[in-house]
């Protein structure tokens, strides 16, 4: 198991604010598990400041459906009330909402909540259970689960119409306008987050538990293949790589319709396809060396047969009295679980137009001697931008310095008060040891590691890939993929939707998988138990040092 010694968190000046490191009281438990799948790694202080809204998305979608009143809405959307907060630069859950709602929605519980999230029950975390909101319940949930499909599709079309005209209006706009736009897109991404938060967990999740339980019933089918064909990355962005591959479709193509993603697409600073399109190019020569059996069309096509065929088959293993049921269930899951990514690249359009606006923020300031250079420009905060403080470059300088610390530390993923952070050290598991997670797509094979913190880094064919979280940008390295295995994720999240839909095993939530493994390592991924067996250890990289604690224990000194 990794060993970690303790170092010392940021040590700041009177009356000084850190951007990226917010504290909790004492009693308050937190998770970064799922967070990084939508806020990657340590965050610049401008990403987190579009994000950090994001946390009213949470007491919104509870009260929607019934599990909140009001009041409660509205204390959880102050910003110290809000179940959303960063600690060291990770952005993290607070656990009390999440078995909140789990205490009042039918079907559940606190308990049951929190380890669905983690894995395992926290200690210390004060569950009340309570039936009184199950009415409310009652009457709200049905109406939100039945409206879902059309407000996603809604929100779709209209986000795309916005973001289209929003890119091709910046080049145009003064400081003003720019900051206008990004305060604009901020709001935007509220309540998309909201809606996708909606979507998933009214409207998709249980459409999902209820069909895996009809196949365990059953016996027969594979949750997998009955999820729905046609999702928006396999016959989209996939589907576009590989028609670019085939001399199909231009590349720029490619870049007008996905150019919102790219490495790390939840950090404003990070450049996606729309701004550096070469990790596409790269995709592209590798796509062309596959063999034509692997046209993701042709792989939709033969899972949509499949799933026809496996139907009636899982109808007739049932007893008739269960039939009508399955068949609502089976409908609903073909039509709805394809649906989990629309709103996902809504939300990334707009935090994408928050991106385009900060850089030309970035230039304004620049020109104007403001700050040293451009992409200085995500050190500071929305409001910064808003109203811009004295000394801008002295600033700039520490949150700098302190992110760069930051990242040479991790925290626990999960934790009650304010974490200890501690120094970054690889992990020391032997040959014959398992590392366990969630197995979210079935299917076993072997075949070698190799780590990604970064999809636009070069991945042999058929290689394992080990990833600490993934996002859209990751799904066309996926394509070459023989296996995933990633640190966060559940049943829904963006790996285990993608494996699915390319019929590779996949193993989410190992926690440690990044650091426990390293490229050359051979392995067994089992996506049926959940396990990764490390069969063969790669040999130590020759010389490589130790991380240096310096600058995480002197920042701000």
């Amino acid at each position: 198991m990794p060993t970690t010694e303790p170092v010392a968190g940021p040590v700041l000046s009177p009356g000084e604010r850190d951007p990226l490191h917010e504290g909790s009281p004492p009693e308050l438990h937190w998770t970064t598990t799922n967070v990084g799948e939508a806020m990657p790694g340590v965050l610049t202080p401008l990403s987190w400041s579009v994000w950090r809204p994001v946390g009213r998305a949470l007491p919104d979608f509870g009260h929607s459906i019934g599990a909140l009143t009001a009041a409660e809405r509205d204390r959880m959307s102050t910003p110290d009330g809000q179940p959303m907060r960063i600690f060291f630069g990770r952005a993290a859950f607070g656990l009390e909402y999440f078995a909140l709602l789990g205490d009042r929605l039918p079907g559940t519980t606190g308990p049951r909540a929190a380890e669905s999230l983690l894995g395992h029950m926290p200690d210390g975390l004060v569950y009340r259970p309570t039936t009184r909101r199950y009415p409310v319940v009652a009457c709200r949930f049905p109406m939100v689960f039945s409206r879902v499909p059309a407000r996603v599709r809604a929100a779709h079309a209209e986000t795309a119409t916005w973001y289209r005209e929003s890119l091709d209006a910046i080049p145009t706009l003064d400081r003003d306008g720019a900051t206008r736009l990004l305060l604009d897109a901020r709001e935007r991404l509220v309540r998309l987050v909201t809606l996708q938060l909606t979507a998933v967990a009214a409207g998709l999740q249980p459409v999902y538990d209820a069909l895996e339980k009809l196949v365990a019933e059953a016996g027969v089918g594979d949750v997998a293949t009955l999820s729905g064909a046609g999702g928006a990355e396999m016959v989209g962005l996939v589907g576009d790589l590989w028609k670019v591959s085939r001399g199909l479709l231009d590349i720029e193509t490619v870049v007008r319709e996905h150019g919102f993603h790219g490495p790390l697409e939840g950090e404003l600073s990070s450049l996606v396809w729309r701004e550096d399109p070469s990790p596409l190019h790269r995709l592209v020569c590798e796509y062309a060396r596959r063999d034509e059996r692997a046209d993701p069309v042709l792989r939709e096509q033969a899972r949509a047969r499949e799933a026809a065929r496996m139907r009636p088959e899982l109808l007739a293993a049932l007893p008739r009295s269960r039939r009508p049921v399955a068949r609502v269930v089976l409908a609903l899951a073909a039509r709805r679980l394809p649906l989990r990514g629309v709103v996902k690249e809504s939300l990334l359009q707009a935090f994408d137009v928050a991106r385009a606006a900060a850089r030309h923020l970035g230039a304004h300031l620049a020109a104007a001697g403001v700050l040293a250079e451009p992409g200085d420009v995500f050190f500071l905060t929305v409001d910064e931008l808003s109203d811009l403080p004295g000394d801008l470059r002295e600033l700039v300088a520490t949150r700098k310095q302190r992110r760069e610390a930051y990242r040479g530390i991790d925290i626990p993923a999960d934790w009650r008060g304010s974490p200890e952070p501690a120094a970054r050290e690889p992990g020391r598991l032997d040959g014959g040891a398992v590392l366990t997670g969630i197995g979210v797509s079935a299917g076993t094979v072997e075949g070698v590691v190799r780590v990604v913190v970064d999809p636009s880094e070069e991945l042999e064919p058929d290689e394992i890939l080990v990833a600490p979280t993934t996002d859209p940008s990751w799904s066309s390295i996926m394509f070459v993929s023989r296996a995933l295995v990633v640190d966060i994720g559940g049943v829904l999240s963006h790996a285990a939707v993608v494996a699915r839909e390319l019929g590779l095993p996949c193993v989410v939530n190992t926690r440690t998988g990044t650091r426990t493994l390293r490229s050359g390592d051979r392995v067994r991924v089992d996506g049926s138990a959940g396990t990764v067996e490390i069969l063969e250890r790669a040999p130590d990289p020759a010389g490589a040092p130790a991380p240096s604690m310096k600058e995480a224990t002197d920042v701000g000194r």
